[in-house]
Parts: C-alpha cells; structure tokens; sequence
C-alpha cells in the first residue's frame, strides 16, 4: 500500500526556521516530480514547491526566496527548508507527487506564531 508520510512540523516564531521531511514508498515515486503542498485554515490546498527527479525546482511566489525544496532519490525522501516564517505560512503541510496524485498523508501542522 502506498504511503506518505510527513514530519517536522511544529510551533515556531515569526522569523523562524522548519524542515519538512516525507517519506514514500519508492516503488510508487520512481521518476515522478515531488511536491510539497498546504493546506491554511478556511483554503485550499495549494502547492507551494515541487521538484523534478532530476532536481528543477519551482517556487509559489509566496514562498520563493524562503524555502528550498530538495529530493533524496535513494531514499525516496523529499525535504522542504522553510526559513523567514510568517504568520500566513500556517499550514498542514503534504508532500505528493505532482500531476497523478497519491492517497494523501496525516500531513504535517506547522504554526507560526508569536
């Protein structure tokens, strides 16, 4: 059965930094591009970065400049680097293949507050 896991959300500051990580089941990701999405109380989720198998990357302009997205082929693992936090970034985060999605995760709460 295919599964997403997320972690390494939390409670952080205006200012401050998070790192998302998310592990999938390599038989199911192969050479798909990878995704993180967000999902803000009262919206919909939206995706804010995805990366390519072989590394291009693309950025929601609400987040460019501030987080990084990155892929571990071998593990199968994606990472998002999320610095200079903002109120507005709070978000259950997803990560996901981009185009043919796959059953969705518990997804990760990061909340950014003072």
């Amino acid at each position: 059965q295919v599964q997403l896991v997320e972690s390494g959300g939390g409670l952080v500051q205006p200012g401050g930094s998070l790192r998302l990580s998310c592990v999938a089941s390599r038989s199911v990701i192969g050479f798909a591009d990878m995704g993180w999405y967000r999902r803000a109380p009262g919206k919909e989720r939206e995706l804010v970065a995805h990366i390519s198998y072989g590394g291009s990357a693309y950025y929601a302009d609400s987040v460019k400049g501030r987080f990084t997205i990155s892929r571990d082929n071998p593990k199968t693992m994606a990472n998002l680097q999320m610095n200079s936090l903002k109120p507005e970034d709070t978000a259950v985060y997803y990560c996901n293949t981009v185009g043919t999605l796959l059953p969705w995760g518990q997804g990760t709460l990061v909340t950014v507050s003072s």
